[in-house]
């Protein structure tokens, strides 16, 4: 008896959003870059430069991946906030690396022209960009087990404790000192990946 065709392998996706005035270039995404390389698994890793619009950059995501619950989603800083957003709406893993949690707020100094961190050339962050974020805000997460916070004592420009208080119930990784840049993160970087079912211990 045939037993017709093997149903197609469905292949968790690790999809990295950077953060304010970053973009692909950020060292984090270039050492996931290279370890998804090392693991043979480059064609599962995603890293969209995105849009200065919240709005957009969320809907650019969602019309580029259509994220699945089997995919992971890494948000650092702004793109955390991005992450949590579109973890709720798709039902997908997130991993959040000093998440912004109420962005408008803070980021109402930086209205008009910014410079990007890598390479040249700036862009303009227009004031009705806080409206965005303001819609896209999470009150309350729904699904803890989804989440994995890793947040630095350090962070010099958010509070780690209002990090914390955001996600109960999801795995958090509190490290003391570090920075908002997470300049040590080769050292957590494969926790993140088995979290996200990827490396050698959960394939």
């Amino acid at each position: 008896m045939n037993p017709g065709p093997r149903p197609r392998e469905v292949r968790a996706r690790l999809i990295y959003l950077h953060g304010f005035r970053s973009s692909p270039e950020s060292f984090k995404a270039r050492l996931l870059a290279r370890r998804m390389e090392e693991l043979g698994r480059s064609a599962d890793w995603f890293c969209p430069a995105l849009p200065v619009s919240p709005r957009e950059a969320v809907d650019s995501v969602l019309a580029q991946y259509q994220p699945q619950p089997q995919d992971t989603l890494i948000g650092s800083s702004l793109g955390g906030f991005y992450a949590t957003w579109l973890a709720e709406r798709c039902g997908c893993r997130a991993v959040l690396l000093n998440p912004a949690i109420r962005p408008a707020g803070g980021l109402a100094a930086y209205v008009g022209e910014q410079p990007y961190f890598h390479g040249p050339g700036s862009f303009r962050f227009e004031a009705h960009y806080l409206d965005e974020l303001a819609a896209l805000e999470v009150p309350a997460i729904t699904f803890a087990q989804r989440y994995f916070l890793v947040a630095a004592t350090g962070d010099e420009l958010l509070d780690w404790r209002e990090m914390a208080a955001h996600y109960p119930g999801a795995r958090h990784w509190i490290i003391p000192g570090s920075d908002h840049g997470l300049s040590d993160f080769a050292h957590y970087m494969d926790e993140v990946l088995a979290f996200a079912g990827i490396g050698s211990t959960r394939g």
